[in-house]
Formats: structure tokens, sequence, C-alpha cells
């Protein structure tokens, strides 16, 4: 049985080695291209699984190539995995706020990205597989979890797929307060290799969809976070 597809965007040759010859080792279908214009060009054709792709590319910069793939209705279900040469904040805020999924920065080990792909392809899986009719709803806030939307007042929020899943999570247990490793646990999986810190960008990124609907987001000092109860 032929594995996922995932399209690689990056304009360094011994990265696109590296990292084709390890995910086709994994068994998964590989493409490649060296430019955001490439990879809009292919992801439209090819219609990965996933897409990695690294944010400092010649011209078309990743960040853009990741806005137009969430702007368009046959790839903004696509999960991104960002790859940055940067690691403070305000750059993978950016990405995170435009609809990327998840980030690894440069270098990089093959195994920790591959762990990263894996968990993306999984959670995009487990949304495709919810009840026709699932729903939650708390305040004004619906989540339908078959078309893997949000309606806040009724008007609709598109969020990145980690965003959806930290909303998701909270929204199961109104009320309920969740440290930072908990909620990586819960959507992630237990030993996810990532920082507690970058659950507070992804709470960052969702508080600013949901506007003045933030507020139901409450930070409980030294402890973590909840959805207040209604």
């Amino acid at each position: 049985m032929a594995k996922e597809k995932i399209l690689i965007v990056d304009d360094e040759r011994d990265i696109l080695e590296l990292i084709t010859y390890n995910l086709e080792r994994e068994g998964y279908r590989v493409e490649s291209v060296t430019s955001g214009e490439e990879a809009l060009i292919r992801a439209m054709k090819f219609l990965p699984d996933l897409i990695v792709l690294d944010l400092m590319l010649p011209g078309l910069d990743g960040i853009e190539v990741c806005r137009r793939l969430k702007r368009n209705d046959d790839t903004k279900q696509i999960p991104v995995l960002m790859l940055t040469a940067k690691s403070e904040d305000s750059d993978i805020v950016t990405g995170l706020e435009i609809g990327a999924d998840d980030y690894v920065t440069k270098p990089f080990s093959p195994k920790v990205l591959i762990a990263r792909i894996r968990t993306a392809l999984r959670r995009s899986s487990e949304d495709g597989g919810e009840p026709v009719d699932a729903q939650l709803a708390v305040h004004d806030i619906v989540i339908d979890l078959s078309r893997h939307e949000v309606l806040v007042g009724g008007r609709h929020v598109t969020l990145s797929a980690t965003e959806f899943a930290i909303l998701e999570f909270l929204a199961r247990h109104p009320g309920w307060v969740f440290s930072r490793s908990r909620i990586i646990d819960g959507v992630k999986g237990k030993d996810y290799p990532v920082t507690e810190r970058s659950v507070d960008v992804q709470i960052l990124g969702l508080r600013k969809k949901l506007g003045t609907r933030s507020r139901y987001i409450e930070t409980v000092r030294g402890v973590g976070y909840r959805l207040r109860a209604e």
C-alpha cells in the first residue's frame, strides 16, 4: 500500500536530497521543487497530503506561498510544516498565524522531522474520520468536526490544523484547566518533540483569530489554559 504524498519546497539542493532520501526510505511518495512559484503549481497538480515548506525562498517566499495555499479551496486543508533557519518567536508566529501547522528549525534531525510529519498526517487523517454530524458548541463558538470549520458568532474563522485541535481539545472540557504539557499530549500525542512555548504561540494565534471571543480562552497563571465554561 502506497504511503502518503509529500511535497518538499526548499532552494537548497542538499536539504532537498536529505529530506527526500529519508522520506522515501520510510515509504513516502515524494516530489520536490526549489521555488515558491513552482510550489504553488505543483501543489495544485500533485495535491500532496503534506507540504514541507522552507520560509526563506528567493522570489515568492514561504510565508506568501503558505498564505496562498490556505486561501485556495483545493489546497487549504493540506498540512504545512515550515522549515526555517530562524528561531525567533516573531517568525514562528507569522507562519502559524497564516495557517502553517507546525515548524522545524534548521539544522534539524531527520528523525525529528519525520516524527513531526507523521503526527501532522495522523492528525489530518483523524480529522477526516469524524461523524458527519459531529459538532461542539461553547458560548457562540461552533466547531464542526466533520468539515473542520469554526463559526464564531455565525462568522467563519479559518484556523490552522493545530489551532483547530487546541480549540477542540479545550472545548471538549470547558472550565477545566490544562497545563501546556497536557495540551501537547492531548493534541499531538505523548512524547511529541515540541517545547511548551509552542503552545503559547498557538494560543496567541488562536486568540487573535477569535477576536473579541478571545476572552473565552483564559490563562491560569502558573498552570496553563482553559476555555471558560458557559
